[in-house]
């Protein structure tokens, strides 16, 4: 089952989420296997951490939440709050098998959430600028919860663009960059 998890940083927490930083890669060095994305997302300045992203494939909802909370981040209170859903990979593969590479181009986060009727079930057409892409969904899977998708693209207005208009209550667009060890 794969799950995208969104952990955002808690104001005044980067000092702290700085010297946890070892501790952190450490930690989803573990789960390098089951990764299909991770990375931070960015403020304006492009440089100082927001929130950090992890798409990743474990065995079920439980394994996510440990995923999730047991973060070394997550415990010592680097975060504010975790967005933690079930994904569906529909692209079929890993950041690390994105045509157009880890650099070069500006890189996004965009999260629609939603409820109701499914929308963006499918990648849209011309997904070569996608780097991951899938719906957010239930526990169990029946329930869409909105879309979740990284991309490559030259402002945050053409990013959100890989979204349905008007099918999402809200539609959050961070900057975002490909995580882990360089």
């Amino acid at each position: 089952m794969e799950f995208f998890c969104y952990h955002r940083d808690r104001a005044g927490s980067l000092q702290l989420r700085d010297e946890l930083l070892e501790e952190h890669w450490s930690y989803m060095d573990r789960f390098s296997a089951e990764m299909i994305a991770r990375g931070p997302t960015l403020a304006g300045d492009g440089d100082t951490p927001t929130g950090s992203v992890h798409i990743i494939d474990l065995p079920d909802p439980a394994a996510a939440r440990a995923f999730a909370f047991d973060e070394p981040g997550y415990q010592a209170g680097v975060y504010r709050d975790v967005l933690l859903r079930r994904w569906r990979n529909v692209l079929g593969r890993t950041m690390w098998e994105f045509p157009g590479g880890r650099d070069g181009g500006n890189r996004y986060l965009v999260l629609g959430l939603g409820s109701g009727p499914a929308a963006d079930l499918d990648a849209p057409r011309g997904r070569d600028e996608l780097i991951a892409y899938g719906p957010l969904l239930s526990d169990d899977g029946t329930a869409w919860l909105g879309t979740a998708a990284l991309v490559r693209a030259p402002d945050p207005d053409t990013a959100r663009a890989v979204l349905t208009p008007h099918r999402h209550a809200c539609v959050e667009v961070h900057d975002w960059q490909f995580g882990g060890r360089r």
